[in-house]
């Protein structure tokens, strides 16, 4: 009589769980679009060292990070931001969503784009994306930072 109450606690037990898995487990119906996913690369190099020129797990520069996210989904980017800014339709600030691009100026000498970001989140006026910095690393930043916002040039949908 215990061994059948024991199987019986045992199936129970089995079968309840199963609500919990099957939440679990993604909808194949539903795509994930090509921008989410790059979006999706980018964070999962958040923390990775900064690494002049890099574009590995090694280390990234900031248009390395940006060059490997798109490049894992086979969207071929120009490996400097300067160049990658030259790629896709520049937008209004007002008009960024996630997997867009920004690019700064920064440094006081510097004339020409040297930096670029991933857009990772808008919400209401906060514009947050991920890029490498050579003081942090692969990290997630706000525009609405004062560093960034003045360093900020333009920002362009590749996708």
């Amino acid at each position: 009589m215990k061994k059948i109450s024991f199987t019986c606690w045992v199936f129970l037990l089995i079968l309840s769980s199963c609500g919990t898995v099957s939440s679990l487990i993604i909808d194949p119906s539903k795509e994930i679009s090509v921008k989410d996913k790059v979006v999706y690369n980018a964070l999962q190099f958040e923390g990775v060292k900064y690494r002049r020129g890099g574009v590995t797990t090694d280390g990234f520069d900031c248009s390395g990070l940006v060059y490997r996210s798109f490049s894992i989904e086979n969207v071929l980017l120009p490996r400097q931001s300067m160049y990658m800014a030259n790629k896709g339709v520049a937008i209004a600030l007002d008009q960024v969503k996630k997997g867009d691009l920004l690019f700064f100026i920064t440094g006081r000498k510097s004339k020409n784009i040297n930096h670029v970001g991933l857009i990772v989140s808008v919400e209401a006026n906060e514009i947050n994306f991920i890029h490498s910095t050579n003081g942090r690393g692969v990290v997630i930043s706000s525009l609405s930072e004062k560093y960034w916002k003045n360093a900020f040039l333009k920002a362009t949908k590749v996708l």
